[in-house]
């Protein structure tokens, strides 16, 4: 790779492919100058998406956070497939603050992918979401060492379900909208 191609796809992956946030951080005019072929961005892409996907833990929630954004440019079924089913094994065990990170992350992915996934895929994932919402506010206020409930805009366990039950509402109105 020349040293032009990698400075354009550090530049690219630093973004998560957003030309939109480069342009607002002054540094979209130099990622142009590179013409980086679509072939090319579309690989950096799955590159990505494979990456953070390796990366899915219960412990740092960052790369769903990251997936949702990639998503918000590259609409591929298979940021919403990697998340759900990394979720779906892990995310129970975990404490109360992961499982509405991950639930809320799912939820954006459909969001920003909804015109690629097929009505199966969205069901599956839309139930799934539910089991972990309805867990939170079922069960005790869990948290781990480290996760603070101010640190995600939470003051108690009636935040927390709260949360919990706008994405429920979100679900709903998603499958009967």
């Amino acid at each position: 790779m020349t040293d032009q191609l990698t400075r354009a796809k550090q530049l690219f992956t630093s973004f998560d492919g957003n030309t939109f946030q480069m342009y607002r951080e002054g540094r979209y005019e130099e990622y142009q100058q590179y013409n980086v072929p679509k072939e090319t961005e579309t690989d950096w892409f799955k590159e990505m998406v494979d990456h953070c996907s390796r990366e899915l833990s219960i412990r740092d929630w960052q790369a769903v956070h990251r997936l949702a954004s990639i998503a918000s440019h590259y609409q591929d079924v298979s940021i919403l497939r990697c998340v759900l089913s990394f979720a779906t094994r892990n995310v129970m065990s975990s404490d109360s603050i992961v499982k509405l990170m991950y639930a809320e992350g799912i939820l954006e992915i459909i969001t920003k992918t909804r015109k690629q996934l097929d009505n199966d895929l969205v069901n599956e994932a839309y139930k799934s979401t539910y089991v972990i919402l309805e867990t939170i506010i079922k069960e005790p206020l869990i948290i781990d060492p480290g996760h603070e409930l101010e640190n995600y805009n939470l003051k108690d366990k009636k935040t927390l379900n709260d949360r919990a039950r706008k994405s429920i509402e979100k679900i709903r109105s998603d499958l009967n909208g």
